[in-house]
């Protein structure tokens, strides 16, 4: 059977930290950002973690363990 190729875009956007979650950037930081109140500006700098769902999807694609 053939290997499983990377998805080259889904391994730029998530990062699987050490203890295996799977992180990434919230959505909608590139402009208007002027606009939005500080509690909302504040929390989309910060990473969130990928659902249970999601992740064994991301890592069959990315090709983690």
């Amino acid at each position: 059977m053939p290997k499983i190729k990377t998805h080259k875009a889904t391994a730029k956007r998530f990062v699987v930290t050490k203890t295996k979650k799977i992180t990434h950037r919230k959505p909608g930081q590139d402009h208007f950002n002027a606009r939005e109140n500080g509690n909302a500006g504040r929390k989309k700098k910060r990473d969130s973690e990928a659902s249970s769902v999601y992740a064994r999807t991301i890592r069959t694609v990315t090709q983690t363990q």
